[in-house]
């Protein structure tokens, strides 16, 4: 199997590098850099530039918006806009819900909704994990019954909904039969407009004090019949389908990668004031050690996609989920010891060769290490990842 890239590959490379670096204001790459908060309105214009230049879903089929990329185009893609400082596009409607309606929708739902999804007019969250109903998600207690007009009524409460404050539309996973002989079958996939009555969302702070996730509460809020996507009671495939698509785009290798970049040009600047009992030579050996993983995660992706021929199986999405959510935390953690008190203190200790950004990347190093507790969770915990690879191959 070759997975050498071609001279093609390396021109598509270049092409994309290049318009990354022009397009996207110092102020921004300068804050995703850092690590810091991005605005929506950064992401907003952003994304409207991508999709000016035809690229802002272009893992989409072309009648949808998308670029006609390979999956290997896509991966490099996806790399460079994680390596080189540009806000990442909202997944919840581009990677995830998107995928899902010009898979299973109606073509109505598909001219209503992907347009808006792609050029980023419409933000989208994710309704699926409740309280008691995470990683056995299949256990969701929302419910969605028929009213008089034959359409839906929904009652219940989402978690940890990313993003929510922002967001237009949230798709939503609801029992629509508590009878199903099957907890699984018994669920229906449906669109929310984050505007109807009954529909409330409550910050959820986070121990940095930031505000990323949500509770989001649904009491009796009516969804029109057309806002169903598929068939009813089917739901649960349309989640797996999903799901698989989020976490192919987790193993964040060109995150890691310029993380790991980062964390040698610091080390490397020898910093002033040290503040943590490391031995030198032995956090050489562990990033060393960090980086042969990485690579080797870059070429199990590239083995993966090589094989894939247009559609990733839901054991490779969860072999790329569980190894690059260690490998990041892994990056983290290396990111934390190297800041040592600038973590704590929120100042920098690199002297006069540090940069600005520098100084806040590592002033952000506790909040980064902490944070990232979350990524073999989310998703799928990576527990749930291993049953899914021991049942689909080991047992096979």
């Amino acid at each position: 199997m070759d997975i050498d890239f071609t001279a093609e590959d390396d021109a598509f490379r270049l092409e994309v590098r290049e318009f990354l670096e022009a397009n996207v204001s110092p102020r921004t790459r300068a804050k995703v850099r850092a690590g810091s908060e991005v605005e929506k309105q950064d992401v907003v214009d952003w994304v409207q530039a991508l999709h000016a230049r035809g690229w802002s879903v272009p893992h989409w089929p072309r009648d949808w918006g998308g670029a006609g990329w390979s999956l290997l185009q896509q991966m490099i893609y996806r790399e460079l806009v994680q390596q080189v400082g540009v806000p990442e596009a909202p997944s919840f409607g581009m990677s995830m819900v998107g995928p899902v309606i010009y898979t299973f929708g109606t073509e109505a739902q598909k001219r209503r909704f992907l347009p808006r999804i792609a050029s980023l007019q419409d933000w989208w969250c994710q309704g699926f994990s409740e309280p008691g109903a995470g990683s056995d998600l299949a256990s969701l207690r929302t419910t969605g019954q028929r009213d008089g007009n034959g359409d839906w009524v929904l009652n219940g409460q989402k978690t940890w909904t990313t993003l929510a404050q922002h967001a237009d539309w949230m798709f939503v996973l609801a029992r629509t039969d508590p009878d199903a002989s099957r907890k699984q079958a018994g669920i229906s996939f449906l669109l929310v407009d984050m505007r109807t009555p009954g529909v409330t969302v409550r910050p959820l702070k986070t121990i940095d004090g930031g505000h990323e996730i949500n509770e989001v509460f649904l009491d009796n809020v009516v969804v029109p019949a057309d806002q169903l996507v598929g068939e009813e009671n089917k739901g649960w495939t349309y989640a797996k389908f999903l799901l698989g698509n989020e976490r192919i785009g987790q193993a964040r290798v060109g995150f890691t990668k310029a993380r790991l970049q980062r964390i040698r040009a610091l080390m490397t600047a020898r910093p002033q004031g040290w503040s943590v009992p490391l031995r030198y030579a032995e956090f050489e050996n562990r990033l060393l050690r960090l980086e042969v993983e990485l690579r080797a995660l870059e070429m199990t992706q590239l083995r993966m996609l090589t094989a894939a021929e247009g559609h990733v199986p839901p054991t490779f999405a969860s072999v790329l989920k569980i190894k690059g959510s260690e490998t990041l935390q892994a990056a983290t953690e290396l990111l934390y010891d190297v800041a040592g008190i600038s973590a704590l203190a929120g100042a920098g200790q690199y002297g006069e060769d540090a940069s600005d950004a520098d100084e806040e990347l590592l002033a952000m190093a506790a909040a980064s290490y902490f944070n990232n507790r979350k990524v073999s969770i989310y998703g799928g915990t990576n527990e749930i990842q291993r049953n899914i690879i021991a049942q689909a191959v080991l047992a096979a």
